[in-house]
């Protein structure tokens, strides 16, 4: 949401908020990301690519909850200010309602959601790809056999990492704040075939020896700037890694944490990260 009107884009991407995972670290806790980081001295990727089927949120009437899986390059160190993600989003209305989308996102740009109908239980297939400037996403509805790409130039990219993620979303309400909201109960989400390609040439899995390795574990963090209370919270932890580092899956769980949204002032925004949607 930097550089934009914040009204005008409440479906929009957010900023990665205090306890975003710090770099080189074995196991992080972040306060939206659960998944895998891989990133190292020397190393930048041109591509990030994975499967997840879409889980089927469990909702209940009485509060609106939001989750999001992604792939995408950059936004893992605490200097960055660019990330190039493609991934869903499988959210719970307020009346309990499981609402299931598709979207893109290029940071510092808004994420834009994809016009492809992705339902839960469905395959998918995603990919991220830079060269220069130049951003390519994909994602392909392996069960509906339906597939979008895109391909744009970004003023800045960001290829210092890759990241394999399950988040729990933002909404920025404005240039120096964004609003954590509560994590969805997705049940697990499973990551296959997670496979990175360096700027050398480099193929890999997630535990390839070329780059580094970050557990990342998404755990409610504590806040001077608590907006308000919500009954519903949640957390996601990933499991281990297996298929030779290509595989691993992020599993939720209810928390007794500090309550979410959560207001985050823009100093305890170090880096760029992923999408918030309110539906």
């Amino acid at each position: 949401m930097r550089g934009l009107p914040v009204r005008a884009f409440l479906a929009a991407a957010s900023l990665a908020l205090a306890a975003a995972p710090a770099a080189l670290a074995d196991t992080s806790d972040s306060a939206n990301w659960a998944g895998y980081a891989v990133h190292g001295t020397g190393v930048s990727f041109a591509q990030v690519t994975a499967q997840w089927r879409q889980p089927t949120a469990r909702c209940v009437p009485g509060g609106a909850t939001y989750s999001a899986a992604w792939i995408g390059l950059g936004g893992f160190n605490e200097a960055s200010r660019s990330l190039e993600q493609v991934g869903t989003e499988l959210d719970c209305g307020i009346a309990g309602r499981v609402l299931s989308s598709a979207w893109f996102e290029v940071v510092p740009a808004p994420a834009r959601t994809v016009r492809l109908s992705v339902r839960p239980g469905d395959l998918v297939a995603a990919k991220v790809t830079v060269s220069g400037t130049e951003v390519t996403v994909t994602l392909s509805d392996q069960t509906q056999h339906r597939s979008f790409t895109r391909s744009m130039d970004a003023p800045t990219v960001d290829v210092s990492s890759a990241e394999w993620i399950v988040e729990a979303p933002s909404d920025c309400i404005s240039p120096s704040s964004c609003q954590l909201l509560p994590l969805a109960d997705f049940g697990a989400t499973t990551f296959r075939f997670a496979q990175a390609v360096s700027t050398a040439g480099v193929h890999g899995s997630i535990t390839t020896p070329v780059w580094g390795v970050t557990r990342i574990r998404l755990r409610p963090a504590v806040t001077r700037f608590s907006a308000f209370d919500h009954p519903l919270q949640g957390a996601a932890t990933p499991l281990a890694l297996t298929a030779g580092g290509s595989s691993f899956q992020v599993v939720y769980s209810r928390t007794s944490g500090p309550s979410a949204p959560m207001l985050v002032g823009r100093e305890f925004l170090p880096s760029a990260a992923p999408r918030a949607a309110i539906h």
